[in-house]
């Protein structure tokens, strides 16, 4: 009994995190103003192996309000018909410009490496980088840097709606923003005068020009898989403040089209997290079981175990309880399918069994494979 209490008031402050973490994060205004002349921006997409998506992408952001920006396409080595499509789309659009790509350099990941090249090439007061499998709203450059400009901060990212079509996906990828909002406190970390470490997510990284110089670029992380949050710590470090918001009315980005590019992307996270602290990782693990996935167990086990006492089976349902309201609040919030509550404990469970794998491969010393390219091992990119 008094586990289960223990777990229940875990459970009850992770809520409360959860839900002071939801107050506090901004949204772009669909009304905001900027001032004229308004910066230039330059928006940049890194792009390998992105057909299905780079049309999308670029076609939201030649649609912005904001008059002021270019579109920089780094095609990294791609396989399919990725530039072909840029230069197409480039070509009706005198913002809009490809960029060939250079061979990876040893000790890069590919992603900083892109990203590298393309803010060399970038002429804007600000730059922007976005992923190929984003889709923006109209309204986002004006929005989203009216909201930049008036909090002052060294790096703006955030929460874009996070699009799903397969159950696999549906199941799953929802759970990223409900374990990362109920565990981080954004809302305090993100309430002090003086800059404190927040979060950064790769898919939008919005810096004022001076400020991504400032800290070495992507150069600072060029090893890093996670090269995003390094940047968010790079940030810190430098005394920057670094600011997360709720993208999910103006980006949107469908991550994955296979079970297969989903578990890849995964184990990479996790592998990635495994190379920040093994112990924090397994930490996570445990914590993760105990209060997210356990409660279920106890549940259908209090189901069928007619001679328990009544005021345990109330606990565990209560603790249940808990657990769904606190995914049901993250999925509206972030705009995503309810399916994911009502099959918590399928998506938690793969979630997990990635966390072990990738464990497995951190201590074998073994690689994890991202787009056709070895990271971790030998290589020295973690």
């Amino acid at each position: 009994m008094t586990y289960q209490l223990v777990i229940f008031i875990g459970l009850v402050v992770f809520a409360l995190n959860l839900a002071l973490n939801l107050r506090a994060l901004k949204e772009p205004e669909g009304n905001a103003t900027m001032p004229e002349p308004a910066p230039f921006v330059s928006v940049l997409i890194p792009a390998r192996d992105e057909e299905a998506n780079i049309e999308s992408c670029v076609k939201s952001l030649q649609q912005q309000d904001y008059h002021n920006f270019e579109i920089l396409v780094l095609d990294d080595n791609s396989s399919d018909g990725t530039a072909n499509i840029v230069e197409q789309l480039a070509a009706t659009d005198n913002r809009t410009c490809l960029i060939s790509g250079e061979p990876l350099c040893e000790g890069w990941a590919g992603k900083p490496f892109a990203c590298y090249q393309l803010a060399q090439k970038a002429k804007g007061d600000w730059l922007l980088f976005v992923d190929a499998d984003t889709v923006h709203a109209p309204h986002m450059l004006r929005s989203v840097m009216s909201l930049a400009l008036k909090s002052g901060c060294s790096l703006l990212s955030g929460f874009p709606r996070q699009l799903t079509t397969s159950l696999p996906e549906k199941v799953s990828i929802p759970l990223m923003y409900f374990i990362i909002l109920s565990w981080l406190p954004l809302w305090w970390l993100q309430s002090f005068r003086k800059p404190k470490p927040s979060l950064a997510i790769g898919q939008f990284l919005l810096f004022p020009r001076e400020e991504y110089w400032r800290i070495g670029g992507h150069e600072a992380v060029k090893s890093r898989i996670l090269e995003d949050v390094w940047l968010g710590i790079e940030v810190n470090r430098h005394g920057g403040r670094h600011i997360a918001i709720n993208l999910a009315p103006v980006v949107s980005c469908h991550m994955y089209r296979s079970m297969k590019s989903m578990w890849e992307g995964f184990i990479k996270w996790m592998y990635s997290v495994a190379a920040l602290s093994s112990a924090a990782l397994l930490g996570m693990l445990t914590a993760g079981f105990l209060f997210f996935l356990l409660p279920f167990f106890f549940l259908w086990k209090e189901m069928f175990w007619i001679g328990s006492p009544g005021a345990w089976r109330s606990l565990v349902t209560f603790q249940v309880v808990v657990i769904l309201a606190m995914r049901w609040l993250t999925d509206k919030h972030f705009r995503e399918s309810f399916i994911s509550a009502l099959l918590h404990p399928l998506g938690f469970s793969f979630v997990i069994l990635a966390v072990f794998y990738a464990f497995s491969r951190r201590i074998k010393g073994s690689h994890v494979r991202w787009k056709e390219r070895l990271y971790g091992g030998a290589s020295g990119v973690e």
